[in-house]
């Protein structure tokens, strides 16, 4: 039964504060020893347990907060590409299965780095001479850091491609697209903010789907605009050979040898549009995952 007008609209509301709080429900349950330890240290009264829980819950991180993610980018990615009805629990718990490997070991690797930037922080953050200014470089590489870490769950759930594949993809998508990244940040700062600061009853029910949801959102634009992007260069190639093979009907035959040199630059050129690393994401779109 469909109902319409006022009631379709209320109807229709209900439905996604079920759907958000649900699955925002599971990415918690998922991820519970690492959000205990967060309760944990919002407790903590000494720099010494601060300083435990935090170690803890970094420890923990790739092998819970990581998998819960990527499996609740999965059921954003379901809603945003049409697929509005898929089913809530067999979606999430799949892509949680299929993806627990590539979402830990990237977890390790964000977390090195992560590690990596903030002891370099605070070394030239103590500095006053002329390195001093080199801890604003590092918080600009922080802030792109943590803009990709969104763009991985996004391309995790989105493509089948390899592990440093994925994560190159996500610095070059956020360094290529530098509005989308900052408006990224920006909305992401806002459901932070306003579930720690205003309205906490958002954790457990609504941040981590919003999140989600605002992260793929921005992802998929990007894509479709690459999307979009390669489809004209194929387009500009394929008119491009057309002339070619028309202009060539009248000239005279060539011997082999030229012929042979350039079979071999064309292999070259395209040879050296395969390895650039902008075609990456663009060349998985026929691995796009479909669950």
């Amino acid at each position: 039964m469909e109902f319409r007008g006022l009631m379709g609209g209320v109807y229709r509301i209900t439905e996604w504060i079920m759907r958000l709080s649900v699955i925002n429900l599971l990415w918690v349950l998922c991820a519970a020893p690492f959000f205990f330890l967060g309760l944990i240290l919002l407790q903590a009264q000494t720099s010494d347990q601060v300083f435990q829980m935090l170690f803890l819950m970094c420890v923990i991180s790739p092998f819970t907060l990581f998998p819960s993610t990527t499996a609740m980018f999965s059921v954003a990615r379901k809603w945003l590409t049409g697929e509005e009805d898929a089913p809530l629990l067999k979606t999430f718990f799949r892509g949680y299965k299929s993806n627990f490997l590539q979402s830990m070991l990237g977890g390790f690797i964000y977390l090195i780095l992560g590690v990596i930037l903030y002891t370099n922080y605070s070394f030239y953050g103590g500095q006053t001479s002329v390195f001093g200014v080199l801890r604003f470089l590092v918080l600009s590489l922080s802030v792109i850091l943590t803009i990709s870490l969104f763009h991985f769950f996004s391309i995790l759930s989105h493509l089948h491609m390899k592990l440093l594949q994925i994560m190159k993809s996500a610095l070059l998508i956020t360094i290529g697209s530098p509005i989308r990244s900052l408006s990224l940040i920006v909305l992401i700062g806002v459901i932070v903010y306003v579930s720690f600061f205003k309205f906490t009853f958002l954790i457990p029910f609504f941040m981590g789907s919003l999140i989600a949801i605002v992260s793929f959102w921005h992802f998929n634009l990007i894509f479709g605009k690459l999307q979009m992007k390669q489809q004209e260069l194929l387009e500009k190639e394929a008119e491009a050979e057309e002339q070619k093979q028309g202009g060539g009907t009248d000239e005279p035959e060539s011997s082999d040898e030229p012929r042979a040199l350039q079979s071999g630059e064309a292999g070259d050129a395209q040879a050296e549009r395969t390895a650039s690393p902008e075609n990456d994401i663009r060349e998985s779109e026929h691995t796009r995952k479909k669950e």
